[in-house]
């Protein structure tokens, strides 16, 4: 064997189609992209263009609403928690948090947290510190003698110029009227 005989396995490598290299090359002229318009140039795919007519994504009718400040918590049961420490994958021992459901595999990735719901039965008694929890989720933890605690508080948004944001005024004032009137 010799350095010159040396070559790549069979069709381990595909030459690139050369466009516009003569008619014999068979993509010669208007290198396969037809005549004209806008789309025989570069840089232009027109997506759901129809030609003038109403596209299909207009004529469909819409449904529903998506809200985008939603809160978004991935949701774990308490039976689901009871199940877990049944099977040795949680130690009821220790503080629950986010992290260690986590690594349980109880839960996945969300944007606010973890919401705690009271499906099932607990029968450990728990520590337990999660973004928010149902009012079953905290009887049945407190039932068992644990103690839950919550730490989500929803994010201030605020204006150009730092302040709070007019949403917020009214919201911190509603909260302060509330406050007064249950005496917290």
């Amino acid at each position: 064997m010799r350095l010159n005989d040396i070559r790549n396995n069979e069709g381990a490598h595909k030459r690139k189609v050369r466009v516009g290299r003569g008619s014999s090359s068979g993509l010669g002229k208007t290198s396969g992209r037809g005549v004209k318009g806008a789309k025989a140039r570069t840089g232009t795919k027109v997506y759901g263009f129809e030609g003038g007519q109403m596209p299909l994504h207009m004529r469909v009718p819409k449904r529903g609403f998506r809200n985008i400040f939603a809160n978004d918590f991935a949701v774990v049961n308490v039976g689901l928690i009871q199940k877990a420490i049944d099977a040795k994958r949680l130690d009821g021992a220790i503080k629950i948090t986010t992290e260690v459901l986590r690594k349980a595999g109880l839960v996945h990735k969300s944007r606010d947290g973890v919401r705690l719901l009271g499906d099932g039965e607990l029968k450990t008694r728990l520590d337990i510190e999660v973004a928010g929890a149902s009012k079953g989720a905290r009887a049945a933890v407190e039932k068992a003698g644990g103690t839950p605690t919550t730490t989500f508080s929803k994010k201030v948004t605020a204006n150009k110029k730092g302040e709070p944001g007019k949403r917020v005024q009214r919201r911190t004032k509603a909260a302060e009227k509330r406050a007064e009137r249950t005496g917290r």
